[in-house]
């Protein structure tokens, strides 16, 4: 009430022709709505936006763990117009890091160092709108169905982190989703979850050997940018974090490669070092995880691991790193050694 008060009191004043300074007299009625007037400026300046220009009060996360990221809203450009080239026309090299999106009979390839700059791609295959998400730091390719209560939403980077993670947001409510949490954690879409999609990442030479007819995410984004160049370059060959998580564990180096999985409501990490020790010649090992029976597929080769239901059909897993799927999710089982 005292900033009320205070603008009150600072009424225009208005000078007689005497020359003497009086208090401009708004009577009854002009008073009532200059303090209606009064109430709306600090009301919204109450409601002052936060990091990035994200209201998150009433945030399904901590506020205080949400971070900067260090490029504003936006600062990182989500493709949002995508062009696909042949297989042969890609100029990717078989070393090269992709992740692969098999849906309704189309085969795509998004290579991780376009994905490195631009973190999102806003793509529509056979019709249906996907996000095909990619988190440098923590190593997470995931993709969803961007259908949200039977409308399209279209993602951006927000510039903001969670447990190293990036948070996206969706463009038409500015509600904040987490990429691993598969959900968004502010705004007006707060709880909504996301479906997530199988999406392989692998190498490019075992993704064309396993769809010769794949479309590749084109390097003619409409922005310039060396994509010849890794801007996170040695990341992966360092334990140290460049931003804080919530729960740390030390069993397992934080870079370490692991498949992680949600099923039936349990979370389960098959580290690359463990299925380099346990799974059969073909590179498979048999789970029950969640209420059902998995195959686990690892290729030692092309740093690679999946998992499949009974019927053979891919279950939408994520590799990360150990430190960001153990962040997410604390209570973790974990496949141990022989």
């Amino acid at each position: 009430m005292g900033a009320i008060v205070q603008c009150c009191n600072d009424l225009p004043r208005v000078t007689d022709w005497s020359g003497t300074m009086t208090p401009f007299s708004l009577g009854r009625t002009g008073c009532m709505a200059l303090l209606g007037l009064c109430l709306i400026v600090l009301s919204g300046q109450a409601a002052e936006p936060g990091p990035n220009g994200f209201d998150i009060r009433g945030a399904l996360i901590p506020p205080q763990a949400i971070q900067r990221g260090g490029p504003p809203r936006d600062g990182i450009p989500a493709i949002d117009r995508p062009r696909f080239v042949a297989a042969a026309q890609s100029g990717l090299r078989d070393d090269d890091r992709v992740l692969g999106l098999a849906l309704d009979g189309v085969a795509r390839a998004y290579p991780v160092r376009i994905l490195n700059w631009h973190e999102i791609v806003n793509d529509r295959i056979g019709g249906r709108p996907v996000a095909v998400t990619y988190c440098p730091l923590c190593g997470t390719g995931v993709a969803f169905d961007a259908r949200i209560a039977g409308r399209e939403a279209v993602f951006g980077v927000s510039g903001l982190l969670y447990n190293s993670d990036v948070l996206l947001y969706d463009r038409g409510s500015e509600s904040l989703w987490s990429q691993l949490m598969e959900q968004a954690v502010t705004g007006p879409l707060k709880g909504t979850k996301l479906q997530a999609l199988p999406l392989a990442h692998t190498s490019w030479a075992d993704w064309r050997a396993r769809h010769p007819k794949t479309q590749v995410l084109s390097d003619d984004t409409g922005f310039t940018r060396d994509y010849t160049r890794n801007p996170y370059d040695g990341y992966e060959q360092v334990q140290a974090l460049m931003f804080e998580v919530e729960h740390r564990d030390e069993r397992f180096p934080a870079k370490e490669w692991v498949l992680g999985l949600r099923l039936g409501g349990q979370a389960r990490a098959y580290p690359f070092s463990v299925l380099a020790l346990r799974t059969d010649a073909q590179g498979r090992l048999r789970e029950h995880i969640g209420g059902q029976d998995i195959e686990i597929r690892y290729d030692r080769v092309h740093r690679s691991a999946a998992a499949y239901d009974a019927a053979g059909q891919p279950l939408p897993g994520v590799m990360a790193y150990w430190f960001a799927w153990v962040a997410f999710n604390p209570k973790t089982s974990v496949l141990p050694p022989p």
